[in-house]
């Protein structure tokens, strides 16, 4: 079934105006979420505002909106002034630069929508799509929504392109903000038995179908047990123990572990030995009775 357009945009950079429709890159929401219940009824309760104060339930044509600029103070915006501050939608994504798109860092992504031409579009939405991809680069854009202005890059993907959206600068934590230990010399031997690690289980591409969400499953499978009216039990899982190792011996394991060749040829060899010795342990017997 054909995706349904979430909205209609134009591309716009210099004189160039591409009109396209905006779709959803994901599927309905497969988040399993639970309501609150009162235990004895099993009625759904609801959720009240209550005065911090005097604990009186608060309506809601009593409330405003306020900003906490110091511990326990607000400045009170009312719902015109909050109107006023919301960028006008104007359906437009205006193109800033082309980049290269291995200058972007993922980091910066938030959601991903599709992006597809509208109606007499299809020449000019080929045509930049291709230009991106001869060049390796993606268009750095800024559009106007629900009252927000967003960032977004325009990048090609398969055959058409992807709309990402994404955090301005002041909105990702620095690297430096995270403790990152001080022992960070590299041992000349020790990376040598990880890229062999590495190169032991590594892919040309990435298969994302091979990868399930094994926790949604599961609850999935416990609702559904439920509905049909099943006891369910759940065994008592020990935590494990944490357990400090040599990190050298570590890698040799996992290096041993992945190579099923060397592996192989390690038990072959125990059983010539262990014939060996039954054979040298039989020889031994045979002359002692012949003498």
């Amino acid at each position: 079934m054909a995706a349904r357009a979430i909205g209609s945009v134009t591309l716009s950079f210099g004189l160039v105006s591409i009109p396209v429709k905006v779709y959803s890159s994901g599927l309905t929401d497969k988040s399993i979420s639970f309501n609150m219940l009162e235990r004895e009824t099993g009625a759904r309760v609801k959720q009240q505002y209550v005065s911090s104060v005097s604990g009186d339930v608060v309506p809601r044509s009593e409330m405003v909106k306020g900003y906490e600029f110091s511990k326990g103070q607000y400045v009170i915006f009312s719902g015109d002034e909050l109107k006023s501050f919301e960028q006008e939608a104007n359906k437009s994504v205006q193109i800033k630069e082309f980049v290269p798109l291995a200058s972007v860092d993922p980091i910066h992504f938030e959601k991903a929508y599709y992006v597809g031409p509208d109606k007499g579009a299809d020449r000019p939405y080929a045509l930049l799509r291709a230009a991106m991809t001869e060049t390796g680069r993606g268009a750095v854009a800024k559009y106007a929504a629900r009252g927000k202005q967003y960032l977004v890059l325009l990048r090609p993907f398969e055959d058409g392109m992807v709309m990402q959206q994404m955090r301005y600068v002041d909105e990702i934590r620095g690297i430096d903000d995270i403790p990152l230990g001080e022992s960070g010399d590299v041992d000349g031997a020790e990376l040598k038995l990880a890229v062999q690690l590495v190169e032991q289980i590594a892919n040309e591409d990435f298969d994302g179908a091979q990868y399930v969400d094994e926790v949604r499953d599961r609850v999935l499978a416990a609702i559904q047990a439920k509905v049909e009216g099943q006891e369910i039990t759940a065994e008592p899982t020990e935590e494990p123990k944490a357990k400090i190792i040599d990190l050298m011996d570590a890698l040799r394991a996992s290096v041993a572990a992945s190579t099923p060749g060397e592996t192989t040829k390690a038990s072959a060899s125990k059983r010539k030995s262990a014939k060996r010795a039954t054979k040298k342990k039989s020889d031994s017997k045979r002359k002692a009775a012949e003498g």
